[in-house]
Order: structure tokens, then C-alpha cells, then sequence
């Protein structure tokens, strides 16, 4: 019999953490800032936190259900607990897969926005060549992945804290100002559909779950680092949006294709080209993380038998499930050739949100059925229920929108 080949265990917190960090960040704020303000006028900061507080409703059971089953897979393995029904099981597992790659694709996009800055290129051409590259990274192991990843999210996080401090004087002048939180022209529906694509931004913390295999002891640490994740996120959003609308006008926000760049040009004397350099390592990461994330769900269910078992081998050299990140990284190619950024954030929001919707359901069946266990990360059933219903709420709103 031969020897089997395991993942390696190299998270630890503060690793996880910017991991997790760079995947939410990385995933939107550089991106669809100023397609949420298209969306929503004046109310983007409306917009920001409704997704935000939808999202924080998830992420508390994602955090107990990671407690209870720590595998790769995540979602699909929590469904699966609940329900017991493997069509069910398969369909949250290829909605995860087919998000992170429809999210690969946006972010791939907006790499190509921020690089249209430096130099002229295809945009197509250049979203399929970051693609590529960041598919051989993800193959040549974990480690390196983990530390690339840590390295961008630093990068990211400096251009977003750059943003806040040279645009301090207009948080401050905020504080006093009554229109923050009043609602545009947009109305309701405005404020809506533009947190239906800040949602976007704050997806991340699920994919974290599926490196569980992959991290020192992940029912504490797992947790732990979506938590701080979140906050984390949450908190930069916060200030950077009150920035943006503050310092730019909300229709030239809306045309950017490098949307913070457009601000920090705006709040500072220093060239803005600093923030295209910050826009691409900021995307690079989160089609990272992306790619990483969707192998590893697929090595996940192929572990479980759920799917091919060939899609579970990991490569003696690396200890990467090579099969499967080759799979995803054709199925972005053909992806990015297809959507536009916007299709592809609405689309990725929507495949998440039915997730969050069966998730929360299924986290509200396991405290059913195993009334004794409580776990660490324990949260209380309103959690769940009102996750579940707050997500489905976004899903109906976005097809109302889309067939009227």
C-alpha cells in the first residue's frame, strides 16, 4: 500500500488572518467601489454596511460550523451534516466552486483596469495571463500561496490606510454631517441593489473554511481568524467608502475602472499611479486565494467520494491538489472571455447568497438535532435564523430587479 500524502498543516492565526483578509479586501473594495455607487448615489455607505451586517450574520455560523466539522469542503461538508442528501450536498459545493471562479474572473478584470493605467493592453488578453500566473503559484505549494498572499494583504491594506489618512480631515467633517446615512434618489431599491453588490466585497470568509486541512488546529485558530477577518474589513470599508464619496463625485466614482486610485488622486498630492501599483496586488490576491480555494473545495468533495477521486491526488513535490487547480483555472479562462466585471459580481454574490441561505439552515438543523453538544464558537439560533432570512431577502430582491 502506498504512503498517502496529506496537506501541511502551515497556518497559524496571524497567517490565517491575512488571509483571510486579503481574500475580502481583495475582492472588492479596489474593484466595485464605484459600481456600488453607480448602483446606489449618494447612499453607498447605506449599501456598504446592510452587506455587511447580512455577511456578519453568516460568517457567526460559518464560525460554529467550522468548530464542529473542520474539513476542506467546508459548506459542502456542513450541508451535507444537516441534510444528508448528496444531490444537495454537490449542488453547494459546485455553487462555492463556481463562485470563486466566476470571482476570479471579476477580479482578473479588474486587474486588467488598474493595469489599463500603466499600459494599454487587451483587457481580455491581460485578465487570461494573471489568471495563468497565479495558477502556477497556487500549484507550486501552500506555503508559499499562504506567504504570497500574507504579502499582498499588507500591500492592500497600506494603500486602503493610505487612503484614510490622507483623507482624515473629510472622515472628521463627517461626523457632522447628516446626509452620511440619508438615502440617495436611488430610494430603497437603490440602496439594495448596491448592497446586493457590496455583498461582493465582504465574500472571502467562507473560502477560508476550505483550507480547515490546512491549518494548526483550526477549531480554535479557524474562528479565531474569521472573526478578526471580518472586523478587520468591515472597519477599512467603513472609512475608505465615507473617503471616496466624500472627495470624489459619485458619478465619476461610478465611471472608474480604478475607482481608488481616482480618490487617492484626489486626497493627496502624491501621483496616484502608487495606488494603480497597490489596485493590481490587491486583485492578484484575491484571484489567488480564489483559485486556492476552489481547488481545495474540489479536493475536498473528491476526498469525501462525493466527486472523481483523481481530483483528491496531491503531488508528491508540492503537496498541491495539482489535478484540481488545473480544472478551475480552464474553467476561469473560458470565464473571463465570457462576462463583463458587473455580471460576473452579481453572479458571484448570487451563487454565495443561496450558500449562506442553506448554511444558515443547515447550522439551524445541527442545533436541532445535537441539542447537547456546544461548541466554542457556540452563537445563539436568531443567528442562523435571521442569516438565512436576511440572504434570501438580497436573492429575491436581485431577480425581482432583474425581471421587471
Amino acid at each position: 500500500m502506498g504512503t498517502i500524502i496529506r496537506l501541511q498543516r502551515k497556518f497559524n492565526l496571524p497567517l490565517l488572518t491575512f488571509y483571510g483578509v486579503g481574500n475580502i479586501l481583495g475582492a472588492g473594495i479596489y474593484v466595485l467601489v464605484g459600481k456600488v455607487a453607480a448602483a446606489s448615489g449618494e447612499s453607498v455607505l447605506l449599501a456598504f454596511l446592510l452587506a455587511s451586517g447580512i455577511a456578519a450574520l453568516s460568517a457567526f455560523s460559518y464560525m460554529e460550523l467550522t468548530d464542529r466539522f473542520p474539513a476542506s469542503a467546508g459548506a459542502a461538508v456542513y450541508v451535507h451534516h444537516a441534510y444528508k442528501k448528496r444531490p444537495l450536498t454537490l449542488f453547494v459545493g459546485f455553487c462555492m466552486i463556481l463562485s470563486a471562479i466566476i470571482s476570479s474572473a471579476a477580479l482578473a478584470r479588474g486587474f486588467a483596469g488598474y493595469f489599463e493605467q500603466i499600459i494599454h493592453a487587451p483587457i481580455t488578453l491581460v485578465a487570461v495571463l494573471v489568471i495563468i500566473a497565479m495558477s502556477a503559484v497556487a500549484m507550486w505549494g501552500i506555503d508559499a500561496t499562504a506567504k504570497l498572499a500574507a504579502l499582498f494583504t499588507v500591500i492592500e491594506i497600506s494603500g486602503l490606510i493610505a487612503i484614510i489618512w490622507f483623507g482624515r480631515s473629510l472622515i472628521q467633517a463627517s461626523g457632522n454631517q447628516p446626509t452620511l446615512f440619508s438615502m440617495s434618489d436611488f430610494g430603497i431599491g437603490g440602496v439594495l441593489m448596491g448592497a446586493f453588490l457590496a455583498f461582493y466585497a465582504f465574500i472571502g470568509f467562507e473560502d477560508m473554511v476550505n483550507v480547515s486541512e490546512e491549518v494548526k488546529n483550526p477549531k480554535k485558530t479557524m474562528p479565531r481568524a474569521i472573526l478578526l477577518s471580518l472586523i478587520i474589513s468591515t472597519v477599512l470599508y467603513v472609512l475608505v467608502v465615507v473617503v471616496a464619496t466624500r472627495a470624489v463625485p459619485v458619478d465619476q466614482l461610478s465611471k472608474s475602472d480604478s475607482p481608488l486610485a481616482l480618490v487617492f488622486g484626489a486626497v493627496s498630492s502624491i501621483n496616484p499611479i502608487v495606488l494603480v501599483f497597490i489596485g493590481l496586488a490587491a486583485t492578484i490576491n484575491g484571484i489567488l486565494v480564489q483559485i486556492t480555494m476552489a481547488s481545495r473545495m474540489l479536493y475536498g468533495m473528491s476526498n469525501k467520494g462525493w466527486i472523481n477521486r483523481n481530483l483528491s491526488k496531491i503531488n508528491v513535490k508540492t503537496k498541491t491538489p495539482i489535478i484540481a487547480i488545473v480544472i478551475v483555472t480552464l474553467i476561469m479562462l473560458i470565464s473571463v472571455t465570457i462576462f463583463n466585471l458587473v455580471s460576473l459580481a452579481r453572479l458571484t454574490s448570487l451563487l454565495v447568497l443561496i450558500v449562506f441561505v442553506l448554511v444558515n439552515s443547515s447550522l439551524l438543523i445541527v442545533k436541532r438535532t445535537h441539542p447537547k453538544q456546544r461548541p466554542h464558537s457556540h452563537v445563539p439560533t436568531w443567528v442562523p435564523a435571521l442569516g438565512a432570512s436576511t440572504s434570501l431577502m438580497l436573492i429575491i430582491w436581485q431577480v425581482y430587479s432583474t425581471i421587471r
